[in-house]
């Protein structure tokens, strides 16, 4: 399968008539996010398996993220013929580039939440809010 560039000049996700602002959309959005890493961290993983992975995605919220990412070229899909069908999905190297970044942004969650969660139980104002 061959692809075919129709321009060589890289985008500009400021300029909001870009088609970089679509990819940007669909890269991260929650679950795209965690479809992503977790299939960085696991490599080629069953539908039902992904499911049980993304903990809180339901089986039409997963079916939309995969057919997204699948059109954009980050992932590939692969169909076993069996009863029922076994159904797969794997990063492509388009997929596996995005994804290290997206790995390192989850990395950085998962070690400061509780900096982020300390600072909100402290009820810290807004330092950009403006006081009465």
């Amino acid at each position: 399968m061959s692809v075919q560039v129709e321009s060589l000049l890289p985008g500009d996700a400021f300029d909001q008539n870009c088609p970089t602002r679509v990819v940007l959309d669909h890269v991260t959005s929650k679950w795209a996010v965690l479809v992503l890493v977790a299939l960085l961290e696991d490599g080629e993983t069953r539908f039902s398996a992904l499911r049980r992975r993304v903990g809180g995605v339901s089986e039409k919220m997963l079916a939309q993220t995969l057919r997204t990412l699948e059109a954009d070229g980050f992932l590939s899909r692969r169909v076993v013929p069996a009863t029922p069908p076994q159904v797969s999905y794997a990063l492509t190297d388009l997929g596996r580039g995005i994804t290290e970044h997206l790995a390192g942004l989850v990395g950085w969650i998962n070690a400061r939440i509780p900096e982020v969660e300390s600072i909100r139980r402290a009820g810290r104002p807004d330092p950009g809010a403006r006081s009465a």
